[in-house]
């Protein structure tokens, strides 16, 4: 059958490409270093899966409420209150199955054909085709690295125009680990105030994963007059390593989060019953697992940026949050490889690191950061050094002139 203009004008997300081909050359039984991984190498915590059990037991396994049960928006009402000071009632908090698919229904239930969205770059691989998918045109604005990967009041201000429906804030981001700091978020919202038409999608679903001093903030709390034009969303996925669970929760205004509940009606009526008691246990239990995975990540991040700019002329700004790198490898492009072929974009290394040295990464401009590689560092310390030693030798095999 001939599939709508509406899937022809989007792609697939490359990093569930590049997770493919992993899987399909470890398939052929060939050792991969794989360093795309955008999720928790940790198994969730055993009080959540408990809480699980529990629930399958006590035969919680009907359709629940659309926005998902009383017991796990209670729960995320206490989160934001506790972290940010912020108050939401019921009909202002959405749950779907993960943070992505809120995200998507927030844009479908709000963007018209040719309504804007600004999505600062690098971003997060799904956000442009999210627009595209629902009707909206993608305002691509890029931020350099001597920009710390922020969107600055002035870029902001020249992307704005009387079609932008939405600016899109992710932090910390994906893939950089950039985030802004409160003073930052009042800077832009300096701007967005004066756009009362523009609304903000704040994802913040790294903010736990945080290594700067202070909790994350959040535009919605540092702007308080910005607060029913912000759509925060999360999730329990990169925090409580939940990505198989499948929760994500939004909160924001209440005519959004009832069209969001509308569509999801029609689309999934609910999220799972049994992961929404792992997520309520999740968000209320113990917090140990949280802080003890934050210190490994920490260690981690500390020794492959160590490694690679030690041993090769790729560079990178440690990120504050998160468990990735994007790192320039834009030293390398234009030499050449042992056979004599030319490596002229991001892609093209990476795909020398993989066949030279079977160490998979995801190409930047994947992310709207052409000379970039992402690296994930959600793996154990010793795959780390064993990674970075190899593409240490790839970078090393390149030479300035063909041989």
């Amino acid at each position: 059958m001939d599939t709508a203009a509406r899937v022809r004008r989007i792609k697939p997300s490359p990093s569930t490409a590049a997770a493919g081909r992993v899987r399909e050359l470890k398939g052929r039984g060939l050792e991969i270093h794989d360093l795309t991984i955008g999720e928790p190498d940790f198994d969730t915590p055993a009080h959540v899966k408990a809480a699980a059990i529990r629930a399958i037991e006590a035969g919680d396994t009907k359709y629940t409420p659309v926005n998902g049960t009383a017991a796990l928006r209670a729960a995320i009402r206490d989160r934001l209150r506790r972290r940010h000071g912020l108050e939401y009632t019921d009909d202002r908090i959405a749950v779907g199955g993960g943070a992505k698919q809120v995200i998507y229904l927030a844009l479908t239930a709000t963007l018209d054909e040719g309504d804007e969205v600004v999505i600062p770059a690098p971003y997060w691989v799904s956000y442009p085709d999210m627009v595209r998918a629902n009707d909206g045109t993608p305002v691509i604005v890029d931020c350099p690295e001597r920009d710390a990967f922020k969107l600055t009041p002035a870029r902001l201000r020249a992307a704005l125009t009387a079609r932008t429906r939405w600016l899109i804030l992710n932090t910390p981001g994906n893939p950089t680990g950039s985030a802004y700091t409160p003073d930052e978020l009042r800077a832009l919202a300096a701007v967005l105030l004066d756009h009362p038409h523009v609304g903000v999608l704040t994802d913040e679903i790294y903010d736990e994963i945080w290594y700067d001093a202070g909790a994350h903030p959040s535009l919605a709390a540092a702007e308080p007059r910005l607060a029913d034009r912000v759509f925060l969303t999360n999730g329990v996925s990169k925090t409580y390593a939940m990505t198989g669970w499948r929760i994500g929760y939004g909160a924001g205004p209440a005519d959004l989060v009832a069209a969001i509940n509308t569509l999801q009606s029609q689309i999934s009526s609910c999220p799972s019953s049994v992961s929404q008691a792992a997520a309520a246990a999740a968000l209320t239990g113990p917090q140990e697992f949280v802080r003890e995975t934050v210190e490994v990540y920490r260690a981690r991040r500390d020794t492959t940026v160590e490694l690679l700019t030690r041993s090769t002329e790729l560079t990178c700004t440690p990120p504050s949050g998160g468990f990735y790198l994007l790192v320039d490898c834009r030293a390398y492009l234009g030499r050449y490889t042992p056979s004599g072929e030319r490596v002229d974009t991001d892609e093209e290394f990476t795909r020398h690191l993989l066949d030279s040295q079977q160490v998979a990464v995801i190409h930047g401009s994947a992310y709207g950061a052409p000379g970039y590689v992402r690296i994930s560092f959600a793996t154990s310390t010793e795959a780390l050094t064993e990674a970075c030693a190899r593409i240490a030798k790839a970078c090393a095999a390149l030479s300035e002139r063909p041989s």
